[in-house]
């Protein structure tokens, strides 16, 4: 029977990956963990529904492009498929609440963790989220028929009751705390989400084998960590917590309080080189000290050049330039997609010895990502490689 499910890093030589679809997507409706206030794009405070049909259609073609790019290369691409209930409309929970629309299905890589021959639904936290994983589960229930040796699995499923809210979060942030506060919040891990449960988004996680690096933020808490560690630590498998600082503003102090997803921040390209963000640096001094004695470089990556201007998102800085310029994909510990506007990250990825392959891709990042976003890559030819055998106790 073949092999289907192996993935041990985000560099080694891609063999089939699952790419999402902008169909379907959705403003969502306000909920507890998020909301979203695009008044120019006709969607003020308070409204919600599907992207506009224009826009899916921009998407799709740049979108295709890259797929066809993936498969020249070698690389068996499989497509998400959407189920109904994304169509805009009420998801209800036994719970109690009532969700009034979903999020969409274009990013695949925020609800899965693929590790090695294991798949793992996470558990998300966000309501227009939760039941998103449902989309894949088709997918993985013929891969986990065809491979013998693929395990699919899943992390407790969230309850997202209004006890996994910080209440009143979104009013204290505007009108209560100040910078400094923040700020303090923001080194402590404390965002909109509590810890009575385990909460987090796959796309926090960065594999390099038998390590993992996965990003406290504002999608991913304390406890969602260590449940990651606890049970990835049974499967051999080490987990490192990461925590960024603010970027500065104009005026020099910190602007933005709210980390996001880890492949903005920190992404590795080959073994020995990782890139990361110069803005949102990592606060534990002890990740430089383990790269610097596993002899591994860490790089300031060049800073974006695209200029984003939407008036219907899901995310990023619009207006204005954005770190998604560090959401590339490999195919290869050579080869690399990187967003066609993002030409200096082009150009320095280019001195350091790659096959830069630019990529149409801002039609499709309003939608909620760039390339790794959209991307979860399900067999590369890798191994469980120790890449880090010099390790620093507690960390």
């Amino acid at each position: 029977m073949p092999k289907i499910v192996k993935s041990w890093d985000e560099w080694s030589p891609l063999k089939r990956v699952i790419v999402g679809r902008p169909e379907g997507t959705n403003v969502p409706a306000p909920e507890p963990a998020w909301w979203y206030d695009l008044p120019e794009g006709g969607f003020p405070l308070g409204q919600w529904g599907p992207f506009p049909e224009e826009m899916v259609a921009a998407a799709n073609e740049q979108m295709d492009y890259f797929v066809g790019q993936i498969e020249k290369r070698g690389a068996i691409v499989d497509r998400i498929d959407i189920q109904p209930f994304m169509l805009n409309k009420p998801l209800p929970s036994p719970l109690g609440w009532v969700q009034q629309n979903a999020h969409g299905v274009n990013n695949v890589r925020d609800v899965t963790i693929i590790h090695g021959n294991y798949i793992l639904d996470c558990t998300t936290v966000r309501r227009s989220r939760v039941f998103e994983r449902f989309n894949l589960r088709p997918i993985f229930n013929d891969y986990t028929k065809k491979d013998p040796e693929a395990i699919h699995f899943s992390a407790p499923f969230p309850m997202l009751t209004d006890e996994s809210y910080v209440r009143n979060y979104y009013y204290d942030f505007e009108h209560t705390w100040s910078d400094e506060e923040k700020l303090e919040k923001l080194h402590k891990g404390e965002f909109q989400l509590t810890d009575v449960e385990p909460l987090f988004d796959a796309a926090d996680a960065m594999r390099f084998g038998k390590d993992v690096f996965h990003q406290v933020s504002c999608v991913s808490t304390p406890r969602g960590f260590d449940w990651l560690k606890r049970m990835f630590a049974a499967l051999g498998i080490r987990y490192h917590a990461m925590y960024f600082d603010s970027p500065p503003s104009s005026s020099g102090k910190p602007d933005n309080f709210h980390p996001w997803h880890i492949d903005v921040n920190f992404v590795p390209l080959r073994p020995g080189l990782c890139m990361y963000n110069p803005d949102w640096k990592p606060t534990d001094q002890r990740v430089f000290e383990l790269f610097k004695l596993n002899d591994w470089e860490l790089i300031e990556a060049a800073r974006p050049t695209r200029v984003h201007k939407n008036k219907v998102y899901l995310t990023g800085l619009y207006e204005g330039k954005s770190w998604i310029s560090m959401n590339t994909f490999s195919q290869d510990e050579k080869t690399v997609y990187v967003e066609a506007g993002e030409t200096a990250y082009a150009e320095q990825l280019d001195k350091l010895g790659f096959d830069v392959v630019p990529i149409p891709y801002e039609k499709v990042i309003p939608f909620g990502g760039a390339l790794h976003c959209t991307t979860l890559d399900v067999y590369r030819e890798s191994e469980c490689v120790d890449y880090f055998p010099k390790q620093i106790p507690g960390f």
